[in-house]
């Protein structure tokens, strides 16, 4: 999950213009947080790597990046709300969750493997008229730090 941190930001501002909102400066540090966390980040914790950012603001930029498909919402096994940048951006992934302190990672399966995700929901799911878009496979357990 290599992010090119130009192509998202040219990327981020295409989509934002697309749909009539600015790619103001606030938004672009936002993205630049997200980038360089490298792992889904919780408000609380972007605001310790900025301090001098408003909350209020980081909430209502979330969400407005959120409804445009820039970033998206991932829940831990804690209160806390976690966000990254989306699959478009940074690449189809899965996360771990600390079922102790919350934390939420990402790791990446091979290909054969994803196939075989894939094969299996289909087959689980042949019978149901379900018509899947896609798929999330979160893995709870318990981190490093926890364990």
């Amino acid at each position: 999950m290599d992010t090119n941190t130009h192509e998202t930001h040219q990327f981020v501002s295409t989509r934002l213009r697309e749909s009539g909102q600015l790619y103001t400066k606030g938004r672009q540090e936002l993205v630049e947080l997200l980038i360089s966390a490298d792992r889904p980040s919780s408000i609380p914790e972007l605001l310790d790597l900025r301090p001098r950012l408003s909350q209020s603001s980081l909430y209502r930029n979330m969400a407005d990046l959120e409804s445009v498909g820039i970033v998206q919402r991932i829940s831990g096994a804690d209160d806390l709300t976690r966000y990254e940048l989306s699959e478009t951006i940074i690449g189809h992934h899965r996360h771990t969750i600390c079922t102790e302190c919350g934390a939420v990672d990402d790791f990446v399966v091979s290909q054969r493997t994803e196939r075989s995700l894939e094969t299996a929901l289909e087959k689980a799911l042949s019978d149901t008229g379900f018509q899947t878009t896609g798929h999330r496979l979160d893995v709870l357990g318990t981190c490093v730090n926890c364990s």
